[in-house]
């Protein structure tokens, strides 16, 4: 089967897939949930935007509706950075940062004073800031090291921090701070606070479209595998941070996020979603308005139903 004389690729399989859920989905977009307005810089997003794309492990990328529309990737850039901690210094992270999911909300103090200043796992907030703080200790530049990659891995170089975000989530990084501070009061912090905190709000600026998204994540689809055939992890690596996706990557509704689209994914306050078929494709879509826990309504729902409707699934 070709299209326009070209083979067909899984992008292009799957592409009639994303136009259907965008017709579907996507005229509803922003009725329901409400945008990250706690981080000023996201408060005037359109909640009612929408983008959807799929990357094959060939590397085509497809997509509809606002695909290319660059947004904030937020807690997305997580997965990065424990890629990269992971790839630079082993197993030796997992002495720092748990692997189980949190059930309480992602920057809860609760939970780690419980536990000693040791992060449920790496995707909320204090677990993402130990993972900051390793990359630091690895690279001494760990906002640029997430950076390099996402740029590397997408293709695009044109890929930047947005300094309006950054500066404006460290306005609003109280709640970051005390978790930090509470952590290396307990010694698990290597680096001094405000240098782990500069780095993770920069990290976190990032701006990156469903295109770019998807396409960065594709080492997760090709187990470990860059666009470049180097392993950036190798297998068992990439299956665990697939794994820990499952189970933590979409905050305190991990377990419903897994019940309803069965792949791991990792979710962002900044509307986005980035998902991963092993062996498959890899899936990004955006839409701004969340629900109470911080994940995006309309692309939950995207996902939720190209998984019943593919039968794609890990499951």
């Amino acid at each position: 089967m070709t299209v326009e004389g070209l083979p067909t690729t899984e992008a292009r399989r799957l592409l009639p897939v994303l136009r259907e859920i965008a017709d579907e989905v996507g005229p509803g977009a922003g009725r329901q949930g409400r945008v990250a307005d706690y981080i000023p810089a996201l408060s005037g997003v359109d909640p009612a935007a929408f983008g959807f794309a799929v990357a094959g492990v060939d590397g085509e990328v497809l997509g509809v509706d606002g695909w290319r529309t660059p947004f904030s990737i937020q807690s997305v850039s997580k997965v990065f950075s424990l890629a990269l901690a992971l790839a630079g210094g082993g197993e030796s992270l997992w002495a720092r940062v748990g692997r189980e999911p949190s059930g309480n909300p992602f920057n809860s103090l609760v939970q780690l004073e419980h536990e000693d200043g040791i992060p449920r796992n790496p995707f909320i907030n204090a677990g993402a800031l130990v993972v900051t703080d390793r990359l630091l200790t690895l690279t001494g530049d760990a906002r640029g090291a997430v950076l390099d990659l996402l740029r590397a891995e997408s293709g695009n170089p044109d890929i930047d921090f947005d300094p309006d975000v950054a500066r404006s989530e460290a306005a609003r990084g109280d709640r970051n701070a005390a978790l930090a501070h509470f952590m290396a009061g307990y010694g698990n912090l290597e680096n001094p606070v405000a240098h782990v905190l500069e780095h993770y709000f920069w990290q976190c600026s990032i701006a990156m479209s469903c295109r770019d998204l998807a396409a960065a994540g594709l080492f997760l689809a090709r187990h470990g595998l860059r666009g470049d055939g180097s392993r950036l992890l190798d297998r068992s690596a990439a299956k665990r941070i697939n794994s820990i996706m499952l189970t933590c990557g979409a905050y305190d509704a991990a377990g419903e996020f897994a019940y309803r689209v069965g792949l791991p994914g990792k979710s962002g306050v900044g509307g986005g979603i980035l998902a991963v078929v092993p062996g498959r494709c890899t899936l990004c879509v955006w839409s701004p308005a969340l629900d109470r826990h911080g994940n995006s309504v309309a692309g939950v729902d995207a996902l939720d139903r190209f998984t019943t409707l593919t039968g794609l699934s890990v499951f």
